[in-house]
């Protein structure tokens, strides 16, 4: 067969296509390109960091199996996309199945993704970055539709890919993606607080704001109860994830923290400041064995000049992904 042959008999170009079999290191250098919003794109669906940076390995590795399949009808990176969404939704099926063999077994369900790493690669994506899109409160909602209605939403509005290109990457009709788009925005609608477009997220924090981290920051080193509260919102709102309980009312709050033993000489804390999810986050180190070690970070919100929302995730194994000290000095 010749290789016009096998060009036609394959779907693909037979001029220096990026593709051809044995030609690896173009292939690589091609996919890697995507590398940094196909990790964001894991991260939306599965709403973990290090599973998302798994997944995109899984892409690329697919991707390569099935080189031979690509027939240059979408573009090369919606064709990655689609491969990147069904490993997602193969990856979501096994957990479903590891939950119900094992109801006990913790998932982490979300995690913080660093500010530093959303910046780290400037480019064609710094657009899906720049879309309210990597906040908490977007990757809680889309928990709440069917995998399939996520991924659709995903690439339909994230992403931006039409729908015919959404319906073949995800191998249903066009009518299908069209109503699985309405019932992921509805739930979307449903789940995201109303006052979500005023938070900005990803804008440099005024003045105010900064003012407010440091109050924050200085009632909790030196545990003062009274001036802690006088920076939070009545009505705050405070989560523990994968717990899945959110709690609400800064004296409720406040008051488990005391029972918990904050504010006590065994319970010290100091704190250093990072960003997350373009939200400010502020790292807690508690005093063990005359060692402050890294302990938990604290994702805030802002609503009328106080902390409307403490999101709170495990830091010990965790610090330096947020370029954080494991221990301070």
């Amino acid at each position: 067969m010749s290789s016009r042959d096998r060009g036609r008999h394959t779907g693909m170009s037979t001029q220096a296509h990026p593709l051809a079999p044995a030609d690896r290191d173009a292939f690589a250098a091609l996919a890697e390109r995507h590398r940094h919003e196909l990790q964001l794109h894991c991260y939306r669906m599965l709403a973990s960091f290090d599973d998302a940076q798994d997944l995109v390995q899984e892409t690329f590795l697919r991707a390569w199996r099935k080189r031979a399949s690509y027939a240059g009808r979408s573009s090369f990176r919606s064709w990655l996309y689609g491969i990147a969404t069904n490993a997602c939704l193969d990856a979501i099926a096994r957990r479903a199945r590891t939950l119900a063999a094992a109801p006990h077994y913790e998932v982490t369900w979300l995690e913080p993704y660093p500010d530093a790493l959303l910046d780290a690669t400037p480019g064609p994506d710094d657009e899906l970055i720049s879309k309210e899109t990597v906040e908490l409160a977007y990757l809680v909602a889309i928990q709440h539709m069917t995998p399939q209605s996520r991924a659709v939403l995903i690439l339909r509005d994230v992403v931006g890919l039409p729908a015919k290109e959404t319906a073949e990457q995800l191998e249903l009709s066009v009518p299908a993606v069209n109503s699985a788009l309405q019932r992921a925005r509805a739930v979307l609608a449903e789940q995201l607080p109303a006052e979500r477009a005023e938070w900005a997220p990803g804008a440099e924090p005024e003045e105010q704001e900064k003012a407010l981290l440091d109050r924050y920051m200085q009632a909790t080193e030196d545990a003062d109860i009274e001036a802690l509260k006088a920076t939070l919102a009545e009505e705050l709102r405070f989560a523990m994830p994968p717990e899945p309980e959110a709690y609400v009312g800064r004296d409720v709050i406040v008051g488990a923290w005391v029972n918990g033993g904050f504010g006590t000489e065994d319970f010290r804390i100091r704190c250093a400041l990072t960003y997350v999810n373009r939200q400010p986050a502020v790292a807690n180190y508690v005093l063990r064995d005359g060692t402050w070690r890294a302990f938990a970070l604290d994702v805030l919100r802002f609503a009328d000049g106080k902390v409307d929302e403490i999101v709170t995730f495990p830091l010990e194994a965790t610090a330096a992904r947020y370029g954080l000290p494991e221990v301070l000095a």
